[in-house]
């Protein structure tokens, strides 16, 4: 199970840990992101710092109509105890856990400040 609180935004925040060039695991708080269907999004800065690997240009449509494209990686990350290797998109914002990476999960927020969130597989 991973477990994670609801902040005083009322974004549901949970730790992600992501293994940079090295093997080093780096540990950091994501939102859980119903809205986004991709697996995970975070800032170029700490991409940099990680240094994924570049893998391909992505392309979306947002809620308005327009269209953006952003760089995709791959990262290697600790997902309920398991390691798995996902593709990581580039945002201008906060690290974004999404439904792909979710997929065969259930999830609970409590929506209260500090509620807790619990994401566990479905048996």
């Amino acid at each position: 199970m991973i477990a994670g609180t609801v902040n005083a935004d009322r974004e549901p925040l949970i730790p992600i840990r992501v293994h940079d060039a090295d093997g080093q695991e780096r540990e950091f708080a994501a939102v859980v992101d119903t809205g986004f269907t991709g697996w995970l999004t975070l800032p170029q800065d700490l991409i940099t710092a990680l240094r994924l690997p570049w893998k391909e240009l992505g392309a979306a449509v947002l809620a308005d109509g327009s269209q953006v494209l952003f760089d995709v990686y791959e990262a290697t990350i600790v997902w309920d105890g398991q390691v798995i290797t996902i593709p990581v998109d580039e945002s201008d914002s906060e690290p974004l856990v999404g439904m792909a990476l979710m997929h065969g999960f259930r999830i609970l927020i409590e929506d209260l400040d500090g509620g807790a969130v619990q994401i566990e597989r479905i048996q």
